[in-house]
């Protein structure tokens, strides 16, 4: 999709791409750059959130930023302009034209045209980081500056336009954060000027952010500054409570949105049947204390849900009926040959359940590597849209929070999921005496259509007697 159009010899104007499968709109959550700021084919200028990721969107042209036409926190349907760049800044003739107001629609576009002598750039991957520079406001620009001062406002501080001398460029260095920092930062009220970074390259850190939040109280008076424009700005649902208040209204849209659609639609649409078993997994943590001095484990995570999604594993290509989807439109039973196996992960923005793609070929090892970078990805919001999809079955872990268990709802095109409860110590019968032994309840809900009881108890069967003789994932994988 052709994300670009140009209103003049001297202006271009990219629109909001489609950064999904079919996706009609996306919300940005972060301007990286202002008007008057230079930008770079592939340089990232904004990150939005769609229904499924955040995503940071690259520009494919080099310039100077002329106007932002939407505030952080709008929603915008594919397709809108969303910035305009100046690709002739201050060149000849064409910079003493005036220029359109900030507020001013704009006029229609021209036949989109395809950018010439650069390669295509992949929207939300693999793009250098950038620095960015602030062009010197010229009292020729009034305009320009005014867009500037607006912008400022939305983004919960004030810019004040100083003119400069046309000769004068003055350089304006960005704080060097990754996207979840500066939204924590925007979250906290805090201005990342002001933090002393203490990564690596001078890069500021989560703990800057946190550090730099917890001696100023005065968050305490934030609330007035988003008076001016109340409507325009996306208020974290931490900083809309208000003392007192009786009721806070939270806008349903996003990542969140779309999980409440999938989540109705599961639950009224496949017969759901969960079923549970307690089990000792006593053997199972002192394999994973055993593991994590391994030499072959080096370098990766180990952890009882490693275990547990093996064991998972070993079950399904004990029961291969169980990996398999229902086809509505054709009344087919879909049975799939290779396990992607999703992992739910609770992210600021909602649950999300990215994927480890054909789970089933992989080693212990490997299994552990490609989970620890699923749930980094996640912490840190960059899971792709590609990495939420194609899902066969998921794990929760409930037990993380110190709940016994529960009855997960399944994923839409899945046929199971599994929920893993606390590991706790309890009394337990073993060898024919009461001992304190490591116990955890697991429960696995499925869709009855294509899961009868018999095939659902021996999935849960298969995964409860690996966790509690591990031997068995050698024996049985």
């Amino acid at each position: 999709m052709t994300t670009m159009t140009e209103t003049s010899a001297r202006f271009r104007e990219f629109k909001m791409p489609d950064v999904g499968e079919g996706l009609t709109e996306a919300e940005i959550l972060k301007w990286y750059v202002q008007p008057g700021d230079t930008v770079t084919d592939g340089q990232v200028v904004c990150e939005v959130e769609t229904a499924k990721a955040a995503v940071e969107l690259p520009i494919p042209f080099d310039g100077v930023v002329h106007e932002l036409r939407f505030p952080e926190g709008t929603t915008v349907d594919v397709g809108q302009v969303i910035i305009a760049v100046d690709v002739v800044p201050g060149g000849g003739e064409a910079a003493a034209e005036p220029v359109a107001p900030a507020v001013a629609e704009p006029e229609p576009a021209a036949e989109p045209e395809a950018p010439k002598g650069r390669q295509p750039v992949l929207v939300g991957y693999g793009v250098a980081e950038s620095s960015t520079k602030r062009r010197a406001r010229k009292g020729t620009e009034p305009p320009a500056a005014a867009a500037a001062a607006i912008q400022g406002e939305l983004n919960g501080h004030t810019t004040t336009a100083v003119p400069a001398p046309a000769a004068t460029v003055v350089p304006e260095s960005r704080p060097l954060a990754k996207p979840p920092v500066r939204k924590l930062a925007k979250d906290l009220g805090i201005d990342l000027a002001t933090v002393t970074p203490t990564g690596p390259g001078g890069i500021i850190t989560r703990e800057d952010v946190h550090a730099a939040a917890t001696p100023v109280p005065a968050p305490a008076a934030a609330p007035a500054a988003p008076a001016a424009a109340p409507e325009a700005v996306a208020v974290p649902v931490a900083a809309a409570l208000v003392p007192g208040a009786r009721e806070t209204r939270i806008p349903v849209k996003g990542v969140r949105k779309a999980i409440a659609q999938a989540m109705v639609g599961s639950a009224f649409t496949a017969p759901h049947v969960t079923e549970f078993v307690t089990v000792d997994v006593t053997r199972t943590m002192k394999l994973v204390a055993e593991l994590k001095e391994d030499k072959d484990m080096a370098g990766v995570r180990v952890n009882p849900l490693l275990i547990i999604a093996k064991a998972l594993l070993v079950a399904i290509k004990r029961n291969p009926e169980v990996n398999a989807a229902w086809d509505e439109a054709n009344q087919e039973i879909v049975q799939k040959h290779y396990v992607n196996l999703g992992i739910a992960a609770a992210t600021p923005r909602g649950l999300i359940v990215p994927n480890i793609k054909d789970a089933h070929d992989k080693t212990l090892p490997q299994l552990a590597a490609a989970l620890g970078e699923l749930v980094s990805t996640a912490r840190e919001g960059k899971t792709s849209p590609a990495a939420m999809a194609g899902g066969t079955v998921t794990i929760t872990n409930v037990g993380v929070f110190g709940v016994d268990t529960g009855t997960p709802i399944l994923n839409p095109g899945e046929s199971a999921i599994l929920a893993v409860g606390a590991i706790k110590l309890q009394p337990w019968v073993h060898k024919g005496k009461v001992k304190p032994r490591q116990v955890t309840t697991l429960a696995l809900s499925f869709d009855h259509r294509l899961v009868d009881g018999e095939l659902g108890s021996k999935v849960l069967a298969d995964v409860a007697a690996i966790l509690e003789q591990p031997k068995r994932l050698i024996t049985w994988a």
